[in-house]
């Protein structure tokens, strides 16, 4: 609880305590006339028993089973003595902090001793002691006691089950976003991983078959071999910093602009990709980097599957939706293999998970001319 707000709360409960307070000491002073029995003894008995009753209500957020204590005994004695008019608030108030603040294994017990102790104590107040009607009208006094103390304490209860279960789906939805965070760093590290490692190995196997027929060739393929594992270990470490510290130095987000180093690269793994973006400026940060990742994520199944080839790559917007389309034309014929129903692995589940969660659709297979076809629809609502 804030602290502001927990001052605003005991300075309510000691404006109560003092409320509570001067009405006791004014039960204490009445008179006879209305025909109920009063209290008779020493104005400073009355106005002590006035204290008793009252002021403990100003602790009864630190204290609570404390002042429920308190509170009953002085209310116990007050009504042997014919000073109360009303049905136990200061009780009530205490039972309430108790049925909210205590836990279970002292708050019931407390309860099931409080009731019989305030309705025992009403009745023999009011059916022996100083009897002012029969035994039934004290038996309904004593029942509006008992409503006012369980009532209290079952609001109280109420609140606090209300707050623990406020709490643990608190708890809930701060496990569902670590498990989305840790997906969605699992999806980086497979994009970034899978996208550079298919580099490598196609310039790895242009090295190893150029290696003694053309060193030049070898050395450039090794050249982009450095470059490619260096970049994905810098972007490896940059996702995997944030696991480790809040405060630790991240990268730029991948966006639209890094499109066309996407284009070099698979470029140098002997994919031509033409790239055409129009129509893309003021899209959120989120949807950039999904689309950016979807594009690596296609451009990269085509170096794994089909180079060398061309690719073309399409993203568009408008005030409707977001369009990203990337067709292949396949390998070479000499390499060409029967293509059946859509490939497996967790490029395309990742594709689709990503257009999924954007609301959009997403489609993926062969194209009847050959190769393969991407097709993906963002809405663009929230994004300008």
């Amino acid at each position: 609880m804030k602290p502001k707000r927990q001052r605003h709360l005991y300075a309510l409960d000691l404006g109560a305590a003092l409320a509570l307070t001067a009405v006791y000491i004014g039960f204490a002073r009445l008179t006879a006339d209305d025909g109920q029995p009063v209290y008779t003894g020493p104005f400073w008995l009355g106005c002590l028993i006035a204290a008793m009753v009252g002021l403990p209500v100003a602790v009864r957020r630190r204290w609570p089973l404390a002042v429920l204590v308190a509170v009953l005994a002085a209310l116990a004695v007050a009504s042997l003595l014919d000073i109360p008019r009303e049905p136990f608030a200061a009780a009530g108030l205490a039972a309430y902090l108790v049925g909210l603040a205590e836990p279970i294994r002292r708050s019931v017990p407390a309860l099931a001793v409080s009731l019989p102790v305030a309705c025992g104590a009403v009745y023999i107040g009011e059916a022996v002691v100083t009897p002012a009607e029969d035994w039934r009208g004290a038996v309904g006094v004593a029942g509006l006691v008992f409503l006012a103390i369980g009532g209290a304490w079952g609001v109280g209860f109420t609140v606090r089950g209300r707050r623990a279960e406020a709490a643990r789906e608190q708890r809930r939805r701060s496990e569902r976003a670590l498990d989305e965070e840790r997906l969605r760093i699992a999806r980086e590290l497979h994009d970034i991983v899978s996208h550079n490692l298919s580099l490598i190995a196609v310039k790895a196997g242009v090295a190893g078959h150029v290696a003694e027929a053309d060193p030049r060739e070898a050395r450039a393929a090794l050249k982009v071999i450095e470059e490619t594992s260096r970049s994905a270990l810098a972007e490896m470490r940059r996702t995997l910093g944030v696991l480790r510290t809040e405060g630790a130095p991240l990268g730029p987000v991948p966006d639209l602009d890094r499109l066309d180093l996407l284009a070099e690269e698979a470029h140098q793994a002997g994919v031509d990709v033409d790239l055409t973006v129009h129509a893309v400026e003021g899209l959120a940060e989120g949807t950039q980097l999904t689309i950016y990742r979807i594009v690596q994520e296609a451009i990269t199944n085509v170096v794994r599957h089909a180079a060398p080839t061309d690719c073309q790559v399409t993203v568009e917007a408008d005030a409707r939706e977001v369009r990203i389309d990337i067709m292949d034309e396949g390998p070479p014929s000499a390499l060409r293999q029967a293509v059946h129903g859509l490939p497996g692995g967790h490029g395309l589940l990742g594709m689709r998970e990503r257009a999924m969660m954007y609301g959009g659709s997403f489609e993926a297979g062969p194209r009847p001319e050959g190769g393969f076809a991407v097709s993906v629809r963002l809405p663009a609502e929230g994004n300008q």
